[in-house]
C-alpha cells in the first residue's frame, strides 16, 4: 500500500466500497458498465485526491477499491461518486432514464470497509466479481 501526502498530512487510507442499484434491478449490462467506469474515472480527474485502484461491476452492484484522503469523509466521497455517475448513466441511456425518472439509479446506502494488510486479497476479490467461480469467492470470504 502506498503512502500519500497532503500539505500537512501523510496517510494510507484505502476502502472497499460496495453499493447496489435501486431495487437491485439488473441494469448494469456490459455496455453500461463501460460508461460507468468512464464516469467514475472522470470523477477522479475532477477530484484528484480520490484514487481508484480497482473497480468491478456486476449486474446490480458495484465494487470499488479507492483511496480517500483524510480531509474528505467516506460518505461525502461516495455521495459524490453515486450522484455524478447516476446522472451520467441516466443521460446516456434512455432505458435507465425511463426506469428512474427523477431519482438516482443507486439504492440508499453502501458497504464500506478499510483495507489493511490484505490489500492484494481485496483487489483479487474485486477483480473476480461476477465470474462463475463462486467457490473461490466463498473461500476468500471465509478466510
Amino acid at each position: 500500500m502506498r503512502t500519500r501526502n497532503l500539505n500537512h498530512s501523510t496517510y494510507q487510507h484505502q476502502y472497499h466500497i460496495v453499493w447496489g442499484t435501486k431495487y437491485r434491478k439488473k441494469i448494469l449490462k456490459d455496455y453500461v458498465k463501460a460508461e460507468l467506469i468512464e464516469s467514475i474515472c472522470g470523477i477522479t480527474k475532477k477530484y484528484p485526491t480520490l484514487f481508484v485502484l480497482a473497480i468491478n461491476v456486476d449486474k446490480d452492484h458495484v465494487h470499488l477499491q479507492i483511496e480517500i484522503p483524510p480531509n474528505i469523509s467516506v460518505s461525502k466521497a461516495i455521495q459524490t461518486i453515486k450522484s455524478i455517475s447516476s446522472l451520467h448513466l441516466r443521460k446516456h441511456f434512455k432505458f435507465i432514464r425511463e426506469l428512474y425518472l427523477e431519482n438516482s439509479i443507486w439504492g440508499v446506502g453502501y458497504f464500506s470497509s478499510t483495507i489493511g494488510l490484505n490489500e492484494s486479497q481485496i483487489k483479487k476479490y474485486i477483480t473476480n466479481q461476477g465470474k462463475n467461480d463462486y467457490s473461490k469467492q466463498a473461500d476468500f470470504l471465509s478466510s
